[in-house]
């Protein structure tokens, strides 16, 4: 290994922040705008499929690689890919706002992504020159460490942030309390002209026609309620409410793939493995609310409506997100409750009525991490060491470097047993790659979708802090076992320590817990499992990699890596729209079979990753 002496810079004083400034934006473009999209109103087959796709910069990284030897300095190339990356979140922060806030805001995360990846190939590489091998050893559990903050940070106290701005920008909570009582009337018709407002009112707030339904619990034809509904959510689309709905209504002409696969596909999962739908012709009655503001509103307000507490046979069907603006802040939208058609006694449930300003919270969390970003360039501008060796390529030996890249990746592929090796990268999170694009949708998601209605702050707190621990914990274990023991001894331990604990996403989303206890708790469950499974993943790409280029084939390991995440991520969006959150996680749960297939294939040796193995 080539090291050299650096200008006597501590560590101390660039280790910790560099790692910290490759480990936030991944975290930022493959989660942070899930959450982000998901607040804004967007759709999970589009949320799943464009931030999937971001992945692509990490899968073909090892391609432009050379560049980062050919030309400048690895030190130059941190501190300009940090100030490239806080210009691509500044982006982010001022399109946010706009009308056509997911085109650009995409495309920033875009040049967000390719310039992380290229980050990664520098920092690495730089640490590499600007330590020494006693220093690498040092601080190896160091830069892990700073890693893991920022995903925390990314995952969890960004994430709070965002909420908390939410629920100081927004307007005061409204409750209303849904009840079952028997012998009260039938609804029959639907208001078309609103309720009365307050007269010449001072602020802005939310005006429902009432505070408290009554619902009987006799049930009703489910005809009779299909057309009801059908006319509500017609009308609560003509008059604006559903922008993001109505943006999304007008396609292009369908290609052939559209019509010979993916309409057949849908057309086949949502008839076997949809929604449960009864035989019986009655349904639960349903019961009506109207909601309006009490002025103008000066931007765009969003309401969502999430059960607070009380029984959850009593659910919301229609308007749990509501969009007010200038031209319909006036006119009544309808949110609908209904309850269990096997209900007959008496039942209570509170729902809140929250707001905020959803599109602020992300700009203004965004202009912060640009600010951060400007801060870690400007710091590592000046602050990073000199290496003697950080010396770009010399010009006439590019031909002959593009010639020994070519040849190094010609000898990745002509590895004994390579298809298998490659078959283990792309099908070992098959199942995970789904999981994980669902999860802060699922969370996020209200119980009338099958979700568990959290606030963003509390997904903030249960995935990005919970979640991140538990995952980091897990590698710890697993790595502690696997260098005890070898790889070769726990690998079947750890994929079904891995996969089995998706079981819990099954439970959450059949039994819709409102006990954040409850919730914590399971998640962490299956982030440990993930963490500790995840350890034989990284040991076995280690294992590939060795040989005569060991840091070039890792690379490409990571690529491949980045590979089996991004393919399947893309559909899971699909596929969970579908069919739902309890069978969509049934689906998880099967797709980890071809991770213990490939597994069985794989070529290992015995005493790979005993501390005691020679390498």
């Amino acid at each position: 290994m080539i090291t050299a002496k650096n200008n006597s810079r501590n560590p101390w004083a660039w280790i910790p922040t560099l790692y910290f400034a490759e480990g936030l934006p991944y975290v930022v473009v493959m989660t942070l705008a899930v959450v982000m999209y998901k607040g804004l109103g967007l759709s999970n087959t589009d949320i799943a499929l464009y931030t999937s796709l971001l992945y692509l910069p990490w899968v073909i990284k090892p391609f432009w690689s050379p560049l980062v030897d050919l030309i400048g300095t690895r030190r130059k190339w941190v501190w300009l890919m940090q100030l490239i990356i806080g210009a691509g979140l500044a982006g982010v922060a001022l399109t946010v706002p706009m009308p056509d806030f997911f085109r650009w805001s995409l495309a920033f995360l875009w040049l967000l992504a390719f310039s992380s990846a290229t980050h990664d190939i520098a920092a690495d590489g730089y640490y590499l020159l600007a330590t020494t091998e006693r220093e690498q050893a040092f601080f190896v559990g160091i830069r892990s460490t700073f890693y893991r903050i920022a995903m925390i940070s990314g995952q969890g106290l960004l994430v709070i942030f965002a909420g908390l701005i939410q629920s100081h920008t927004g307007l005061p909570k409204v409750e209303l309390q849904i009840a079952a009582r028997p012998g009260t009337a039938l609804v029959q018709t639907v208001g078309t002209n609103g309720f009365p407002l307050p007269a010449a009112p001072k602020e802005l707030f939310i005006v429902s026609s009432v505070s408290q339904i009554n619902i009987s619990p006799e049930p009703r034809s489910k005809t009779e309620v299909a057309e009801l509904l059908a006319t509500i959510k017609a009308q609560n689309i003509a008059r604006g409410f559903y922008p993001s709905e109505q943006k999304h209504e007008t396609k292009p002409t369908d290609g052939w793939w559209t019509q010979s696969v993916a309409q057949p596909l849908r057309k086949f999962l949502a008839e076997h493995f949809g929604a449960t739908k009864t035989k019986s012709d009655v349904a639960g009655n349903i019961g009506l609310v109207e909601l309006q503001l009490s002025q103008k509103p000066v931007k765009e307000t969003v309401l969502t409506l999430g059960l607070k507490s009380g029984d959850k046979s009593i659910g919301l069907i229609e308007g749990a997100r509501l969009v007010f603006n200038e031209q319909n802040w006036n006119q009544p939208a309808t949110v609908v409750f209904q309850l269990d058609p096997k209900l007959r006694q008496a039942a209570v449930a509170v729902y809140e009525i929250r707001s905020g300003n959803i599109a602020l919270s992300w700009s203004l969390t965004f202009f912060l991490l640009a600010a951060m970003f400007l801060g870690f360039g400007l710091w590592h501008k000046f602050i990073l060491p000199r290496p003697e060796h950080d010396q770009p390529s010399a010009a006439g030996s590019s031909g002959r470097f593009t010639k020994e890249f070519f040849l190094t990746f010609g000898s990745y592929f002509r590895k004994p047993q390579i298809l298998a090796m490659l078959l283990f990268l792309l099908l070992y999170r098959f199942g995970e790659a789904q999981l994980m694009k669902m999860v802060v949708p699922f969370l996020l998601d209200g119980r009338e979708l099958g979700g568990l209605g959290l606030t963003t702050g509390q997904v903030g707190f249960v995935y990005g802090t919970v979640g991140i621990i538990a995952l980091t914990c897990g590698g710890l274990m697993g790595g502690i076992v696997a260098s005890r023991y070898g790889l070769k001894a726990w690998l079947w331990p750890m994929l079904f320590i891995m996969h089995l604990p998706d079981l819990v996403f099954i439970y959450l989303a059949h039994a819709q817990p409102d006990n954040l206890f409850i919730i914590n708790a399971c998640v962490a469950v299956e982030q440990f499992g993930y963490g500790f499974g995840f350890t034989a993943y990284m040991l076995y790409m280690i294992y590939i990699a060795r040989g005569k280029h060991p840091t070039a084939h890792y690379a490409i390991c990571t690529g491949f890596m980045a590979l089996g995440m991004m393919v399947p991520g893309m559909w899971s969006g699909w596929l969970q729209e579908i069919v739902g959150y309890h069978h969509f996680f049934v689906w998880v749960l099967l797709a980890t079979v071809p991770s213990f297939i490939v597994a069985a294939k794989i070529p290992l040796e015995k005493e790979f990753g005993k501390r005691s193995a020679n390498p």
